[in-house]
């Protein structure tokens, strides 16, 4: 039985369901559960997209009292990011040509890690968020 991740990413879009596609399209995400509004289907309330053994979860960005208690906020509203999330891939070059292919803007093509192991390259999905795919495996290292 494979392990599953203990930290999940949350995110928010406005195009829930545009961003759903472009995950699992450009980098390789499966849905595990995609949770709809049944009068609206633009609407996404909760969806649970994985890659191996990890997850992220997403939902539409639209008023409600997380956004209002959490000061939630996309990329565009926030003119920028909050945090990057990094993905370990076997072929960060591959990868990169599979995402650019599908839509992904490339904003630094592959390269090597200065200063330690491994491959890297980082990339913007259709809504700003920034994600860095490695080669590089933090467990390994030490």
């Amino acid at each position: 039985m494979l392990e599953k991740s203990a930290i999940i990413p949350c995110l928010r879009y406005k195009d829930a369901p545009a961003a759903i596609r472009f995950l699992c399209e450009a980098f390789g995400f499966t849905r595990h559960a995609v949770y709809a509004d049944d009068k609206d289907p633009g609407i996404i309330h909760h969806a649970q997209l994985v890659v191996g053994n990890n997850m992220i979860m997403l939902g539409s960005d639209r008023e409600s009292d997380s956004k209002d208690l959490y000061h939630w906020l996309t990329p565009d509203e926030a003119r920028g990011i909050t945090m990057c999330i990094c993905m370990l891939v076997d072929d960060p070059d591959a990868h990169a040509d599979h995402a650019g292919k599908h839509g992904a803007t490339i904003i630094k093509p592959p390269y090597d890690n200065p200063g330690y192991p491994g491959r890297s390259y980082d990339a913007c999905d259709i809504e700003g968020n920034v994600w860095n795919f490695t080669s590089y495996d933090p467990w390994l290292a030490g």
